[in-house]
């Protein structure tokens, strides 16, 4: 079923963030920014799958991959909490309010995450010796991997220190120990892995640490200083689309069923750890987007899995699903429109030479993508232009350089926003650049 509700969604149109990972994955190389021409503050097993989409097609191949990532977070749901939990999954994954059909981090971390909660949960109750070191490696593997996807989903280790320290407390030293031991070497292992691998392309170790830790601690305080109203209202919308979607009730008829299960009796303070973690990290987000609440939809299937069921849970699930189910109904038949983006790209695209670039100021690299250019400045998102280049410096310079662009396309008629100052950059590039045409909020600019 989540696989067939997705069908009709493999050919919409891509959002900003996909055409920007692809974008991005697609010249992936040694460069002068982190990912060769480009910055964006994602790990690198993240634009390792959009390279691979991008190889195989690009957009039709990402939405299968990420059919693929939700089935397979199905299936691992129903081994760890069965059908109850596999239906959930499935409603949540697959719902348009939480942007389910967005192709975006979070979704394609979701089944690294559920592998590792059902290794870890399987490996409190193995009885061979092999099984109890084998179990927690490839747990700390898949731990590791949703990371690399996503640098805030740490579920598996989340769940990991509960279940070990578990242990702990019972005085089984050795058996804690040696499954730390072997999750830490799994884990190590895939991060030593991805490492190389990003190393050998021209991402180092020290600008991932730069872009998954420095720069979003900068992008809070941008965020917190200057976007106040705008987050505001995006963060009532986020709590109207998990209310809606029916989290609440999930939680708390999974709550009232609670138990301690015989084989697995920390199970239930490992689900309300790991859920307390997710929902703090959709908050610390800070940009408060609607697909953020994906990253919840873990910890919901554990704590389904330390529940004993009963009518209540049966009730909210069945709830949850008709909301999936009607909003999917509605987004079939009000598609995702974003005709301006279309109109912008496919304009540019008829009238480029080659050798041509373009800078779409601030955001939606997706129109990038479509035109079939490159940009030659490195910040194809806003925030990270707000955080990194405030001031404009660096696109004033590139408009002076012998890189300037020949297309630039600015959301409304001037290059002010939110966390920028463009004082200097506008006064550059009004004398540099005409205005040609305009679609929607979008103004496309030519270079004289």
């Amino acid at each position: 079923m989540a696989a067939l509700v997705r069908l009709p969604f493999l050919t919409q149109p891509l959002s900003p963030d996909e055409g920007g990972y692809l974008l991005v994955a697609s010249q992936w190389s040694a460069g002068r920014s982190l990912y060769g021409a480009y910055f964006v503050d994602r790990p690198p097993l993240l634009i390792g799958l959009y390279w691979l989409a991008d190889e195989l097609g690009g957009a039709v191949p990402l939405r299968m991959l990420g059919l693929v990532a939700v089935v397979a977070s199905v299936v691992l749901a129903a081994r760890l909490a069965g059908v109850t939990g596999a239906l959930v999954c499935a409603a949540l994954l697959s719902t348009p309010l939480f942007d389910g059909m967005e192709i975006d981090g979070e979704l394609l971390a979701v089944p690294f995450v559920l592998g590792a909660l059902v290794l870890l949960a399987r490996s409190v109750a193995a009885r061979t010796d092999v099984a109890r070191y084998a179990l927690p490696f490839l747990a700390g593997v898949l731990a590791a991997a949703a990371a690399l996807v996503k640098q805030n989903m740490i579920d598996g280790i989340v769940v990991a220190a509960v279940l070990l320290a578990g242990l702990g407390l019972q005085r089984r030293w050795w058996e804690a120990a040696s499954r730390a031991t072997a999750f830490a070497a799994g884990g190590v292992g895939a991060l030593l892995a991805a490492l190389i691998c990003a190393d050998l392309r021209g991402t180092g170790p020290r600008g991932l640490w730069d872009a998954l830790v420095t720069f979003r601690a900068q992008a809070a305080t941008v965020i917190d200083s200057s976007a106040a109203s705008t987050n505001a209202e995006r963060f009532h919308t986020l709590l109207l689309a998990g209310l809606v979607a029916g989290l609440p009730l999930l939680v708390a008829a999974a709550l009232v069923g609670v138990r301690r299960p015989r084989r697995e009796p920390l199970l239930p303070w490992a689900s309300v750890t790991v859920l307390a973690w997710e929902l703090a990290g959709a908050a610390l987000g800070g940009s408060y987007w609607q697909h953020y609440l994906i990253a919840v939809v873990p910890g919901v299937v554990l704590l389904i899995a330390a529940s004993d069921g009963g009518r209540w849970l049966r009730l909210a699930t069945g709830y949850t699903a008709t909301c999936a189910v009607l909003a999917l109904a509605l987004a079939v038949r009000h598609p995702l429109q974003l005709s301006s983006d279309a109109e912008v790209a496919g304009y540019i695209r008829t009238l480029s030479r080659p050798g041509d670039t373009m800078v779409v100021e601030l955001g939606h690299p997706n129109i990038v993508r479509a035109a079939g250019l490159q940009s030659p400045y490195p910040y194809l998102w806003s925030l990270t232009a707000r955080v990194r280049d405030p001031r404009l410096a660096d696109f004033s310079s590139l408009l002076v350089g012998p890189e300037a662009p020949r297309w630039v396309v600015v959301s409304g008629g001037s290059l002010a926003t939110w966390g920028i100052d463009a004082t200097r950059a506008q006064g550059v590039f009004d004398a540099r650049y005409r205005e040609v045409t305009a679609a929607g909020d979008w103004h496309v600019f030519e270079h004289r």
